[in-house]
């Protein structure tokens, strides 16, 4: 009885430190964490297209859309469009910070055009 009563415990025990690590390395936990921090993170599920990006940044929260289309030799991400859900949050950005997200998006999505939505898109083609 004592024998299973450890085992039980031991069991009970990995369970919890198997919980606690994957509520650590969880990344909508870090996404979450990140925005409330304003500063910047990267939520994707790369190998889901149909699943939408996340970008917290200074703040924002941006939503990317993904379209998949074929490129010269493989179907990939080729046309990705940015918006954001707080219009009010954008204060104090600037095209600087336009091309930062855009080259951290490139560097996932390489054969993607981007296009921002407004009221973004028309502080870059100003």
């Amino acid at each position: 009885m004592a024998l299973l009563l450890r085992l039980l415990l031991l069991i009970i025990v990995i369970y919890i430190v198997y919980k606690a690590v994957r509520f650590l390395i969880d990344p909508k936990r870090k996404f979450d964490e990140a925005h409330e921090k304003g500063s910047y993170y990267f939520y994707d599920d790369v190998q889901n297209i149909r699943k939408n990006f996340f970008i917290t940044y200074k703040g924002a929260l941006f939503e990317g859309e993904k379209y998949l289309g074929t490129t010269s030799d493989a179907f990939e991400v080729v046309s990705i469009f940015v918006s954001v859900h707080d219009e009010m949050s954008l204060q104090g950005f600037t095209k600087e910070d336009f091309a930062f997200l855009e080259k951290e998006i490139s560097m996932s999505y390489p054969h993607a055009q981007i296009n921002w939505k407004n009221p973004i898109e028309q502080l870059m083609k100003a």
